[in-house]
């Protein structure tokens, strides 16, 4: 698609953004538009660019409820749809594939990065579950999950506090893991910045870690590695 007034292959010049139509060619799957700092009539006109010019989900990150219902009603025909829990709008959602995602997280409130993984996941076409409340203060939890982590093509790993999760798992599976440290806490958990450093010099080898809180970052991780080995397939 060559923008009308830039004359730009792959950019819809909306005036106030310059969206990427052409990134479901390369990627597999349309831009995904991050919500806060944008209102709903920007939200509304950057998706009915999206869903014009590709075929595949369109995506909303980061909505708030009030936002979501607005842009639903002024893009209905789609049959777009909201995710409360993980804050999440959807257009055209793929249907599951066989690559199989599991979402561990440490705790209960580590639930909306998780729900947020697990929904940009699934609606990127991945098959996808969940396991909650594993984390190692009663690591007996996390050995009992065991056997579906060893099924999963890849394991989102999702904790705060000291991280230690994503280690525990790293070293359990033989399946790709993506740690998303979580801003959950007290003091010296600095946000997430600790979890975030445990991760990052895990001893488990070979460990992806995404941002702080980037559930979304973490779905796209697994979505990017089902693709590369669907296409050596």
């Amino acid at each position: 698609m060559t923008d009308r007034r830039t004359g730009t292959p792959g950019i819809a010049d909306l005036g106030f953004a310059q969206v990427d139509v052409d990134r479901e060619g390369r990627q597999g799957l349309p831009e995904v538009v991050y919500g806060p700092g944008k209102t709903a009539p920007q939200i509304t006109a950057i998706v009915t660019s999206l869903l014009a010019a590709n075929s595949g989900p369109v995506l909303v990150t980061r909505v708030e409820p009030e936002t979501a219902d607005t842009v639903l009603e002024a893009v209905a025909a789609d049959g777009g749809r909201y995710d409360a829990e993980a804050q999440l709008l959807a257009w055209r959602p793929a249907p599951a594939g066989d690559f199989r995602v599991v979402v561990a997280a440490a705790g209960t409130s580590d639930w909306p990065v998780a729900a947020e993984a697990a929904a940009v996941a699934s609606a990127a076409g991945l098959d996808v579950s969940r396991i909650d409340d594993i984390g190692v203060a009663g690591i007996h939890r996390t050995l009992a999950a065991a056997p579906r982590l060893h099924a999963a093509d890849a394991v989102i790993c999702v904790a705060g506090m000291e991280g230690a999760l994503a280690s525990v798992i790293g070293g359990l599976v033989a399946a790709p893991v993506i740690a998303v440290p979580t801003s959950t806490g007290y003091g010296a958990s600095l946000e997430g910045v600790t979890a975030l450093l445990a991760m990052l010099s895990a001893c488990a080898a070979g460990l992806t870690v995404v941002n702080i809180d980037s559930g979304f970052g973490a779905a796209m991780a697994a979505h990017r590695i089902a693709r590369t080995r669907k296409a050596s397939s």
